[in-house]
């Protein structure tokens, strides 16, 4: 079982209900952190000087307070954490199920579970650290039933992009050149173009911005 464990959760109410599942498993050496550059200075002391954690239970959302923060959100922690060390276990311990995010997270590799904070949270919890300990990975049921729904709809790496550097002002020009900074491809501006027409087709929108209000809302940006 786990020995070292640090959590980055804001919410003392779950920081308590995770350290007495820690405590049933037996694991006794868990650090808290409030913000996400807490818990990377941790992390990465820790390590340096070699007694670094086995895993990591992190939220997504943090609320930004009067603290000025480097890094804002669970998932720039988490790649952060990862680039310093890829044996790091990560569990995703999270209100937020949108299937857009949690296969997000997924692809980049940098998870091993993902549980949901609802009535049976902390059981599936318990369940996560057990089988990410055994080397498993692990989804909370209702995640797993949500994205293996027919008609979900996921969209790819180049269509989230296109769509959140327009959101952010840019030109199809400069969407052109981010994109291939980032080796996403297709990159060339007609299939900039192309897509952003099939996009607002399939969502019904009649400009741009429009498309854009309409995927913040459900989420997928």
């Amino acid at each position: 079982m786990f020995k070292k464990v640090l959590v980055a959760e804001d919410m003392d109410s779950i920081n308590h209900a995770v350290a007495d599942v820690l405590k049933e498993l037996g694991i006794l050496e868990v650090i808290h952190a409030q913000y996400c550059d807490k818990a990377w200075l941790l992390a990465k002391k820790a390590l340096q000087d070699g007694e670094a954690f086995d895993l990591l239970i992190c939220d997504l959302s943090f609320k930004l307070d009067h603290r000025e923060e480097k890094l804002k959100s669970g998932q720039e922690l988490i790649a952060a954490l990862k680039q310093e060390d890829v044996s790091l276990k990560v569990i995703v311990n999270s209100i937020e199920d949108h299937p857009q995010t949690v296969k997000n997270l997924w692809e980049t590799g940098n998870i091993d579970g993902y549980v949901c904070k609802d009535r049976n949270g902390l059981k599936e919890l318990k369940e996560a650290i057990i089988r990410v300990d055994s080397g498993e990975n692990y989804n909370s049921p209702a995640i797993e039933n949500a994205l293996k729904q027919s008609n979900l709809l996921i969209l790819n790496d180049f269509e989230i992009n296109i769509v959140k550097y327009l959101a952010n002002g840019l030109t199809q020009d400069e969407i052109q050149e981010k994109l291939k900074n980032n080796n996403i491809k297709p990159s060339s501006k007609s299939a900039i173009e192309k897509r952003l027409k099939e996009l607002r087709e399939e969502f019904n929108a009649n400009t741009n911005p429009h498309l854009i209000g309409i995927m913040k809302d459900l989420k997928l940006i």
